[in-house]
């Protein structure tokens, strides 16, 4: 590929400036002070969260901490509130255009980048289909849709069109989770595990599922929620592998912990280790990671990412929601296979 990839965002929201901080050119300062500081909150990195753990340096706020990634040119940029779009591309020194409608962003671009920082994945969808039927390559941020049938919808749109589309959670890829990962030995291999931290969401879910297919790896097989109004616990059963925890791995995931941290520990026969800190001090150095692998699939037009462990992330959300409301543990096959009653709309 010729020259730099060029690049369409749709939502500008935390996510969005996380990953856009770390490929295109902007100001640092305004990046910490989009807004004026009487200005009425209107999202996260709108009062300086974007800045505050890309700039860590006390001594200079323009000095950035975690690696960027050359390559990318952010071109355009769509948000459902105009105006929140108009300041995202203020921060960028080229100034992206803003489109007026979500169909524009995929015009005349190599790679369509969908952010969502807190949301459910119930319109990544829409806003991914029309990138996805001209052919371009798509990064859906995590989730990768609410429900596996979404999931399979963008699959399908993708590949009539041989759209390379990939979806991944910063915790899949974060370095300090890979270290933590190749300490298994030291225990003679994790017999069970857990994860703690996130939240009951599926914004939240997603991230502790994907830490968990990090560390303990993917292939689950059934999984138990089980809520008590104070806490929420996900037990994941690998079945009978022999190369996954033999006990599983609960999520305890209603622990609201500073700058979103989440903490690992897993238990083998000879010991126990525990995890450092894994928030968002270090999120930046995962995203980065996740930029090379996008920039791996724009020029390979391959995904870097298994297929079946992208679907599996949605699947343990979703089954954790029957689970719950059917009391009983699901098995994720059930889920992906579109085998069990669809769930009322209040349910998770």
């Amino acid at each position: 590929m010729a020259g730099n990839i060029r690049v369409g965002i749709i939502h500008c929201d935390l996510h969005s400036v996380y990953y856009g901080a770390l490929i295109e050119d902007h100001d640092p300062l305004k990046l910490r002070s989009p807004r004026p500081p009487d200005y009425p909150k209107k999202t996260e990195w709108e009062t300086g969260a974007g800045h505050f753990y890309h700039y860590t340096f006390y001594d200079d706020a323009r000095r950035i901490t975690v690696e960027t990634v050359d390559g990318f040119e952010i071109v355009k940029c769509w948000d459902p509130d105009p105006e929140r779009a108009g300041i995202f591309s203020e921060v960028f020194h080229d100034k992206p255009a803003v489109c007026d409608t979500l169909e524009q962003v995929s015009d005349d671009v190599d790679l369509v980048f969908i952010g969502d920082c807190c949301g459910n994945g119930s319109a990544h969808l829409e806003w991914a289909r029309p990138g996805l039927e001209k052919g371009v390559a798509t990064f859906v941020d995590k989730p990768f849709a609410y429900t596996v049938a979404d999931v399979k919808q963008i699959l399908e749109v993708a590949d009539a069109n041989n759209a390379p589309v990939m979806s991944l959670s910063i915790l899949r890829s974060l370095p300090d989770a890979t270290l933590f990962a190749q300490r298994m030995p030291e225990i003679g291999g994790a017999q069970y595990g857990t994860v703690f931290g996130g939240f009951t969401d599926i914004a939240g879910v997603i991230h502790t599922v994907s830490l968990n297919q990090h560390i303990f790896g993917a292939g689950v097989e059934r999984v138990k929620r089980v809520s008590n109004g104070q806490q929420t616990l996900i037990h994941l059963d690998y079945g009978e592998r022999s190369d996954r925890p033999r006990y599983g791995v609960t999520i305890n995931c209603m622990i609201p912990l500073p700058h979103c941290a989440l903490y690992a520990s897993a238990y083998g026969s000879r010991g126990r280790i525990h995890s450092p800190h894994f928030d968002d001090y270090v999120f930046p150095f995962g995203a980065a990671e996740n930029v090379k692998k996008i920039k791996q699939m724009v020029t390979t037009r391959e995904v870097p990412v298994p297929r079946d462990e992208m679907i599996e992330c949605v699947a343990v959300a979703e089954a954790s929601r029957h689970s719950e409301h059917l009391n009983e543990a699901v098995a994720v096959a059930d889920v992906i296979a579109g085998e069990l009653a669809e769930l009322p709309a209040d349910a998770g």
